[in-house]
């Protein structure tokens, strides 16, 4: 069965004429796609012999809502997805001043082991399809009756190890005849996999990257992410530099504030240090409470703090608002606390 949602327009096209049905039949199979629909037989405006072909000959990926959570606070959304397959995955919507933003998942779990990270405390089961990626903003944009118009892949997984799902995904996510939102209005976020950054520079998307940095030396980060002692800190610094040089994109690192780990004045200094002369923003991230972690969230002062010794490196950083911290929004508790129980 093919993956007909992961096709790109000109592939779609070729496999609606390879099967001797007219080119045009290709938009309106695309078109319906894009609007969200799950079966073959609500796209009305195609003749019945072509939707018995599609129906035999491929599947549209689904994503259904097995458990949704709204804060109280801000109306965060938070939901749990069921797959085609019976997998889970989760994905969160965002209510900004200036739209409405989602975090989607590029992955069934996560294999690179972040000890801060609960995806990653429940392993690793598959990679997406860039379809499975795309349906989980098609059905929160149907679910909530809203315009997406920012896209964050920072949910479960790491993009980067999902790399040909994840390049395919951007470019149909952007697409105009598609959801039409464009790469300025997206951001990747990667652990750190430092050759496929470079691989990503090659296709100068107008994206945000965003590293998750977390430590200032490689001693301190190799204790809560192991990617680094693949990729020390030196290497992917350096990466970074040439995706800006290339791209011409400021680069964002995410730095989660552990308190009494990674949130001393002196670990501000080295962050100052090491990214003294480039292009980038830091976001500050009073890390959350994850069940077995044993880590608490940095205090106020020294949030205040390490802001003030970054500016004076002429590093910008600020400390990102927490969202939906009455569901947990932060991603990977929602699933792991779900397949516990069995799927009740």
């Amino acid at each position: 069965m093919i993956d007909i949602k992961s096709m790109y327009c000109n592939e779609l096209e070729k496999y609606i004429t390879d099967n001797d049905f007219p080119k045009y039949r290709a938009k309106q199979v695309f078109t319906w796609l894009n609007k969200g629909v799950e079966s073959f037989e609500e796209m009305k405006n195609l003749p019945k012999n072509l939707i018995e072909f599609l129906s035999r000959s491929s599947y549209i990926s689904v994503a259904n809502i097995e458990k949704k959570l709204v804060s109280r606070y801000d109306k965060t959304v938070k939901y749990l997805f069921r797959l085609n397959d019976g997998e889970f995955v989760e994905t969160v919507v965002m209510n900004y001043h200036h739209g409405y933003s989602i975090c989607v998942s590029t992955q069934v779990g996560c294999k690179m082991g972040c000890t801060f990270c609960a995806t990653g405390r429940s392993g690793f089961s598959r990679s997406l399809t860039a379809s499975e990626i795309l349906a989980q903003i098609e059905k929160a944009q149907k679910d909530l009756k809203v315009r997406i118009s920012n896209v964050v892949l920072m949910g479960m997984g790491e993009p980067l190890d999902n790399f040909d799902n994840t390049v395919r995904f951007l470019k149909l996510v952007s697409c105009e005849d598609g959801l039409n939102i464009g790469m300025r209005h997206i951001t990747l976020s990667t652990c750190g996999i430092v050759p496929k950054i470079y691989e990503l520079s090659e296709y100068k998307f107008a994206l945000t990257l965003s590293v998750s940095l977390h430590a200032p030396d490689n001693e301190t980060r190799s204790k809560t992410m192991p990617i680094n002692n693949k990729y020390p800190i030196e290497e992917l610094i350096k990466a970074c530099r040439h995706y800006f040089d290339v791209t011409g994109r400021r680069v964002s690192f995410e730095y989660a504030m552990i308190d009494g780990v990674n949130d001393s004045d002196s670990c501000a200094e080295k962050l100052g240090n090491l990214l003294k002369g480039l292009n980038c923003h830091v976001n500050l991230i009073p890390v959350n409470s994850v069940k077995g972690s044993g880590f608490k969230k940095s205090r106020i002062e020294r949030q205040k703090s390490f802001v003030n010794i970054l500016s004076k490196h002429s590093v910008t950083a600020t400390v990102r608002r927490t969202l939906g911290s009455d569901i947990n929004a932060s991603c990977g508790q929602l699933k792991r606390n779900h397949t516990k129980k069995g799927g009740e």
